[in-house]
C-alpha cells in the first residue's frame, strides 16, 4: 500500500468557517477523497518538529511527503536516512528549499513543487508591503486603534512610492510580476540583479534595468524587494556587508525566504536607523520563535516593522491552484505520466532547475 504523509498547519475553528482553507490538516488539501479511491493511506498531520513528532514518525515508511512553506516539515539529509520507502516529495506552494535537495538526489527522490501557484498572491502582497513602509501605514493604524490623533507624528516617516529607485534581487516569476505592477507607480527607475537578464521584450515592457554587481545594485536603491531563492550561494546574502550598501532611510521587503537574510544584522539597520522599514512573512524557522529579534525590532521613532506569519502565497485563491497542482502531480505519478517540466526541482539524481543555483550535470 502506498502511504502518504502530508505536513499542514492546523486551521481549527477557522478551517470549519472556512472550507476553503485547503492548506490545513483539517481539509488537507481535498486529497482525501483521492487517496481513498486508490486504497492508500493518508496520514496528515501539523506535527513536525522533534524525535517525537508525527513527521519523524511516519517518514520512516512513507512513500510520498508533501508539505507546504507555510508549514514546512524539514526534510533533512539525516531524515531522508531513514526515508527508506520515500520516493516523492512535493511542495504544495512554490519554495522546496525545507528539502535538503542535495540528499534528495542522492537517493534519486524526485521534488516537484506546483510552479506558478502563487505568484500572482505574493507579488501582490510585495506591492502591497512597499506601500505600508513608505507611507508609514503601521504606526498610522496602530495610532488610531489606541485612540491617539497625531498627523505629524505619522506624517515625519511618510513618502510617495513616485519617483524612487526600486529593485528586485530576483527577476523570476515572482520578481517580474513585482515589476509590472510597480510600472504605475511612475518611480525613477526599476532595477533588478539576477544571474541572468530578462528576455528583451520583458525587459522593454517594464522599463527595468540590470545591474549585474550586487553592491552597486543596492547602493541605488530606494527600495528593495527579495524574490530570489533560498540556497547555497543565496543564503545571508542581506546582511551586515550588503546591508551598508544600501542608501540611508532604504526600505525592505522580504517575501521570498527568511534565511536570505541574517535577522540580527535587519533588525540592527532598522533600530539604527540605517533602513527605515522591513516588511515580509518569511522567517527562517517557522512557525517563529516568540523572542525572534523581527518581531518586536522598531525604528528610532518607533516604525518600520511590516512583518506578519508567512501567508502572501497562501491566499484563498493559492490554495485552491495549489491544492489543484499537487493532485495533479500525485496523479501523474500514480500513472507514470510525463509531470509539467517547469513542476520538476530534482530527478532521477539531478537538477532540473536552476532557481536552486546553477550546477553542472553530473
Amino acid at each position: 500500500m502506498v502511504k502518504v504523509l502530508a505536513i499542514l498547519y492546523d486551521g481549527g475553528e477557522h478551517a470549519v468557517q472556512q472550507p476553503k482553507l485547503l492548506g490545513t490538516t483539517e481539509n488537507s488539501l481535498g486529497l482525501k477523497p483521492y487517496c481513498e479511491e486508490q486504497g492508500w493511506e493518508y496520514v496528515v498531520t501539523s506535527s513536525k518538529e522533534g524525535k517525537d513528532s508525527e513527521f519523524q514518525k511516519h517518514i520512516k515508511d512513507a512513500d510520498v511527503l508533501i508539505t507546504t512553506p507555510f508549514h514546512p516539515g524539514y526534510l533533512t539529509a539525516d531524515l531522508i536516512k531513514t526515508a527508506k520507502n520515500l520516493k516523492l516529495c512535493i511542495t504544495a506552494g512554490v519554495g522546496s528549499d525545507h528539502i535538503d535537495l542535495n540528499a534528495a538526489n542522492e537517493r534519486k527522490i524526485s521534488v516537484l513543487e506546483v510552479t506558478g501557484s502563487n505568484v500572482v498572491s505574493v507579488a501582490e502582497h510585495v506591492v502591497m508591503s512597499i506601500l505600508l513602509l513608505v507611507r508609514n501605514f503601521v504606526p498610522a493604524h496602530e495610532q488610531i486603534m489606541a485612540g491617539d490623533w497625531n498627523v505629524a507624528a505619522i506624517a515625519k516617516d511618510a513618502y510617495d512610492l513616485e519617483a524612487k529607485v526600486i529593485g528586485t534581487l530576483g527577476a523570476g516569476r515572482i520578481g517580474y510580476r513585482v515589476l509590472q505592477r510597480l510600472v504605475p507607480f511612475e518611480p525613477k527607475e526599476l532595477l533588478y540583479y539576477d544571474y541572468q537578464s530578462l528576455p528583451a521584450d520583458a525587459e522593454k515592457a517594464v522599463n527595468a534595468r540590470r545591474v549585474e554587481d550586487l553592491k552597486e545594485f543596492l547602493g541605488q536603491l530606494d527600495v528593495l524587494t527579495i524574490n530570489c531563492p533560498l540556497h547555497e550561494t543565496t543564503r545571508g546574502i542581506i546582511n551586515k556587508e550588503t546591508l551598508s550598501y544600501l542608501k540611508k532611510g532604504a526600505w525592505i521587503v522580504n517575501t521570498a525566504r527568511g534565511a536570505l537574510c541574517v535577522a540580527e544584522d535587519v533588525a540592527a539597520a532598522l533600530e539604527s536607523g540605517h533602513i527605515a522599514g522591513y516588511a515580509g512573512d518569511v522567517w527562517a524557522q517557522q512557525p517563529a520563535p516568540s523572542d525572534h529579534p523581527w518581531r518586536s525590532m522598531r525604528g528610532p521613532h518607533g516604525n518600520g516593522n511590516g512583518m506578519v506569519a508567512h501567508y502572501s502565497g497562501t491566499t484563498l485563491d493559492a490554495q485552491q491552484r495549489y491544492a489543484a497542482g499537487t493532485k495533479k502531480i500525485l496523479d501523474n505519478w500514480r500513472t507514470g505520466s510525463a509531470q509539467t517540466p517547469s513542476d520538476i526541482i530534482v530527478t532521477d539524481g539531478e537538477y532540473a532547475t536552476k532557481a536552486y543555483g546553477q550546477r553542472e550535470k553530473k
